[in-house]
């Protein structure tokens, strides 16, 4: 079945029924009382709602401001504020309070800072674990613009899962990512993997990559030890950014999700509606019996 063109409107399988519960009330009130950035919120994600409802969000940490442009991208874009080394413990107050299974921890990129904010990363990760808290830990990390110190900063703490988004396909990064590298990208998940960690990543659909594209950056990422992986539709945040170039049926997303299964990934997750942290805790969990798979 062949994917919808470009249109101002999205397919009739994007529209859900946006209800609140006193979950989203509560995740919404322990966001704000410890003064916390979500991605969900800062990057317009289409699930927040399903999430909060859920009891579930992805701290985003080292601010709400990004030191990149990335044309996809909602998150403001300009020179952050100094570091807030009190970051991690409201993250642990708000886990506790929401009392997760499972937290997602991502960033805005910090090239403004020597090691890219790795350091609040592992403090992060070493504060939810100093709480003896029964909770599994992902990060998803900025590229740290390839510096292996920065990178071993963050795995040094154990997260249970290194996330790194790899986006899209090459031809579109001058497009898409202007200042990111996709070999660079593959290199933070090489890197990662060849640590012992289990590496994850996403790519998005509709920006104008083909499928033998798609096909082949699976290919890399299988090819250098990645065992996670998302498919998700791109959606436009607002008329300045990139436009949508074609909307994907969910079964095509089947397709891809099976082929990558095929290739070798442990656990996939494709659709329309997926991104990077879209129930990670199905995705994420029996570490050690993956581990023993791979």
């Amino acid at each position: 079945m062949q994917a919808h063109e470009r249109s101002n409107r999205l397919p009739p399988w994007f529209k859900v029924r946006l209800t609140t519960s006193d979950q989203f009330t509560q995740v919404n009130s322990l966001i704000k009382a410890n003064r916390l950035h979500t991605v969900c919120r800062s990057a317009a994600c289409p699930n927040q709602t399903e999430c909060w409802n859920a009891g579930t969000a992805t701290f985003m940490i080292l601010g709400n401001v990004c030191t990149r442009g990335c044309r996809f991208c909602n998150v403001p874009k300009g020179r952050p504020e100094g570091l807030d080394t009190e970051e991690p413990a409201r993250v642990v107050e708000a886990v506790k309070a929401l009392k997760l299974k499972y937290a997602v921890i991502t960033s805005v990129t910090r090239d403004d800072l020597e090691d890219g904010g790795a350091g609040i990363f592992a403090e992060t990760v070493r504060a939810i674990r100093a709480k003896s808290l029964d909770c599994q830990v992902e990060v998803l990390i900025p590229d740290f613009q390839g510096a292996e110190a920065s990178l071993l900063t963050v795995l040094d703490s154990h997260p249970d899962v290194l996330n790194h988004n790899i986006e899209t396909v090459p031809s579109l990064y001058t497009k898409a990512r202007p200042h990111a590298d996709y070999l660079r990208s593959l290199e933070v998940l090489a890197r990662s993997a060849k640590y012992g960690a289990i590496t994850k990543t996403g790519l998005m659909l509709g920006l104008g990559e083909s499928m033998d594209e798609v096909r082949k950056v699976m290919g890399d990422l299988r090819s250098v030890g990645c065992s996670i992986l998302t498919l998700g539709q791109y959606l436009q945040p607002s008329r300045k950014h990139l436009s949508v170039e074609k909307y994907y049926w969910p079964d095509e997303f089947t397709m891809l999700r099976d082929e990558a299964i095929a290739m070798g990934f442990q656990r996939v997750a494709a659709g329309p509606r997926v991104r990077s942290s879209y129930h990670a805790e199905r995705y994420g969990k029996n570490h050690d019996r993956m581990k023993k798979a791979l």
